[in-house]
């Protein structure tokens, strides 16, 4: 059952910071909360706030969350090599870089997701996993689903429904998963699926798996069901009160600081420059005149910023100047459509010879391409 009311009146959430106030005494053993919020950033804070802030001796968190249709990667991926940028700038889909690691996943509001909050002694994956098996077999106990080594859970020996990823404090710890339900799989399979070729990178690679939809399987479950049936296993196995409560991760009176932590998670340095180091070597074909040209572009990534850049023209058909004047103008530059856009405009303001435009957009809409 969902309680509509605030945390702080429910459960007096300054009995439960790391630092509560002046004689007070807290018994509560633990906390089922849910946002209602669907903004990725401000859910990735929460769970930051949650686990910066709270004091997990002798208690357990659970928090649950959904978000509308995003693309996120673990804390140490490329987003390039991982998803299709282009397509999720056009369709008003959110990129978001998690702070813990694992492979990338799609979440929309067909994808519940769960943070099981610990501190770091009493962190155990394979033990939060169960207990969702469990949730799903009360529901529909024909359900074939099971926990595997690599702590997914798989539907009828074959589907992953849930993938996993964590983070380990000093002292706290917490591991979330997501629960496929209903979610959009065209989109899914569209976003998970990278355009990009010639990329070379040592940042984490995500390892592909068919996926299937709970409701494809048992399609008079919703995900409402499903969070309360979570949420009832969850507060018997740890003997605390199933109620859940609702929560505004931007609710600055309740998460003070929390709004400049979604600041953060949203901004360009940490989506993209927090990117490892990696290249692109790539050619293109370029069709002009009735005749077929190649053109071959390399370039280092750093930070997400270009930083160094050649591109090979045949120099009867652009003057090797321009493609010098680009380079170097590119150089230090976000690694963007945007900042490369600005970048190819400003300098051809600067060109004279209308006759080689066209020439000169085409390799830009090429460069931009990669990006």
């Amino acid at each position: 059952m969902i309680i509509r009311s605030s945390l702080r009146k429910c459960f007096q959430l300054h009995c439960v910071l790391k630092v509560p106030a002046a004689g007070f005494k807290c018994a509560t053993r633990g906390l089922i909360l849910q946002s209602v919020s669907q903004d990725v950033y401000q859910n990735l804070a929460l769970e930051d706030w949650i686990h910066d802030n709270m004091n997990f001796e002798n208690r357990h968190i659970l928090f649950l969350w959904r978000n509308s249709s995003t693309v996120v990667i673990g804390r140490h991926q490329n987003p390039w090599q991982e998803c299709n940028l282009r397509f999720m700038r056009q369709n008003g889909i959110k990129l978001a870089r998690r702070k813990s690691g694992g492979g990338t996943v799609y979440h929309d509001p067909g994808n519940i997701n769960l943070t099981f909050f610990t501190n770091r002694k009493m962190y155990k994956r394979m033990e939060n996993l169960k207990l969702v098996v469990g949730a799903l077999k009360a529901l529909r106990p024909q359900l074939d689903v099971e926990a595997t080594e690599r702590y997914d859970l798989l539907l009828n020996g074959i589907f992953k429904i849930s993938g996993t990823a964590a983070k380990l404090g000093r002292t706290a710890a917490y591991h979330h998963c997501t629960l496929l339900c209903s979610a959009d799989k065209f989109i899914l399979s569209t976003v998970l699926k990278s355009p990009y070729n010639g990329i070379k990178s040592n940042a984490t690679p995500s390892v592909p798996a068919l996926v299937k939809n709970l409701f494809e399987e048992e399609p008079t479950l919703t995900c409402e069901m499903l969070i309360d049936a979570i949420a009832e296993e969850y507060a018997a196995y740890h003997q605390i009160d199933s109620h859940i409560v609702e929560i505004n991760p931007a609710d600055e009176t309740e998460f003070p600081g929390i709004n400049n932590k979604a600041k953060e998670l949203q901004s360009w340095d940490w989506l993209y420059g927090k990117t490892p180091k990696f290249s692109i070597s790539t050619s293109f074909n370029i069709v002009d005149e009735q005749s077929c040209l190649e053109m071959k572009i390399n370039v280092d990534v750093k930070n997400g910023k270009i930083e160094t850049c050649n591109i090979d023209v045949p120099p009867f058909w652009l003057p090797p100047i321009m493609c010098d004047e680009l380079k170097n103008h590119l150089i230090g530059s976000k690694f963007c459509p945007k900042e490369t856009t600005a970048v190819a405009a400003a300098l051809m303001r600067t060109c004279t010879d209308y006759k080689i435009h066209g020439k000169w957009n085409l390799l830009c809409e090429n460069i931009v391409s990669l990006m």
